[in-house]
């Protein structure tokens, strides 16, 4: 929801925003509410080296 107000429309009877612009020479200074929000890091994956494996034929001679 945006910081300016809601005013019903002329004969639909739906509410829209406010227009912000003026006629005047006024300055017209608004403060919105602070917002809030969560920021999680995303996954990293990490890959560790896994064990060599490796064969070496034995030959038995009896």
């Amino acid at each position: 929801m945006s910081c300016y107000d809601l005013y019903p429309s002329s004969g639909c009877g739906v509410l829209r925003p406010q227009p912000l612009a003026d006629s005047g020479n006024e300055p017209c200074v608004r403060q919105c509410p602070d917002s809030t929000t969560v920021i999680q890091p995303p996954a990293v994956v990490v890959t560790f080296p896994g064990p060599i494996l490796s064969s070496f034929p034995q030959d038995s001679v009896v």
